[in-house]
C-alpha cells in the first residue's frame, strides 16, 4: 500500500483554486492492487483530477482516451501484461500519455529501461503525496505540449486532405525544395499551370511562405516523390 503523506495541508482557498484550474486534467491509475487503485483515485479527485482507474493493462488499452490533458500512474508489475510491457504497447499505438511509475520492487535497470522509453519518474512505494504530484504536474506540462503539437499536425493533415491528387503532388515537389520549372519539367506541363497549382497549395495550406509550407511538409513527414 503507497504511503501518502498528508501534511502539510492545503489551505481550502488553495485546493479551491487548484481544482478549477484541474477539472479537464485526466489521471489514468493502472495498478492491480485495488487498495492502491482506490487510495490514489480519492487523493488525486481531491485535487481536481479527473481519475480513471483500471486494475489490469488491458483494460487501460481498451478504454477510449480522453483527449485532455493526462497523465498514467502506472505499476511495474501486475499480472498478464505488466507496467514495462504497457509502456511498450502504448508507444505501438501511437498512445502519448506521459507515464509515472511506481512500484514496491524496483530495481535500477528496470528503472533505466522506463524512463529510456520516456516515462517522466520511476516512484518506490512507499511515497509521499507530494512526491506524486509533483511528477504529475510534469507530465501534465509535458501533455499539454504534446497535445498542441498533435493538433497542429491534426490541422496540417486536415488542410492536406482538401488537396487535390495534382496539387498534392505539387506540395510534395515544391517539399523537396523545386523550382516551379523543375517541376513543369518533370511533369511535361507549364509553368504558369505549375504556378497556378502551387498558389492553390497555398492558398489551401494556409501558408504564407514558402518556408512555413516546407515546414509544413516535414511536421507531418510529406514523403518525397521518388523518380
Amino acid at each position: 500500500m503507497a504511503k501518502l503523506d498528508l501534511s502539510p495541508k492545503e489551505s481550502m482557498s488553495e485546493l479551491r483554486s487548484g481544482i478549477l484550474n484541474k477539472r479537464r486534467q485526466v489521471a489514468y491509475v493502472v495498478d492491480d492492487d485495488v487498495s492502491v487503485c482506490r487510495a490514489l483515485k480519492l487523493l488525486l479527485e481531491q485535487h481536481g483530477f479527473r481519475v480513471e482507474a483500471f486494475t489490469r493493462a488491458r483494460e487501460f488499452l481498451d478504454f477510449k482516451h480522453l483527449k485532455a490533458p493526462s497523465c498514467l500512474v502506472l505499476d511495474v508489475r501486475m499480472p498478464g501484461m505488466g507496467g514495462l510491457a504497457l509502456q511498450s504497447a502504448m508507444t505501438d499505438r501511437q498512445l502519448n500519455i506521459p507515464i509515472i511509475f511506481i512500484t514496491s520492487f524496483g530495481t535500477i535497470s528496470v528503472s533505466v529501461q522506463a524512463m529510456k522509453a520516456g516515462a517522466i519518474d520511476f516512484i518506490p512505494k512507499p511515497f509521499t503525496e507530494k512526491n506524486l504530484l509533483n511528477a504529475i504536474e510534469v507530465a501534465i506540462i509535458q501533455s499539454k505540449d504534446l497535445n498542441k503539437k498533435q493538433a497542429a499536425i491534426d490541422r496540417i493533415n486536415g488542410d492536406i486532405n482538401t488537396l487535390s491528387p495534382r496539387e498534392l503532388e505539387v506540395f510534395r515537389f515544391v517539399a523537396q525544395g523545386m523550382l516551379n520549372k523543375q517541376i513543369a519539367s518533370k511533369r511535361g506541363t507549364s509553368i504558369q499551370t505549375i504556378k497556378i497549382h502551387r498558389g492553390r497549395v497555398m492558398l489551401k495550406m494556409h501558408a504564407k511562405t514558402l518556408t512555413e509550407l516546407i515546414h509544413f511538409a516535414n511536421k507531418v513527414g510529406i514523403a518525397p516523390i521518388k523518380d
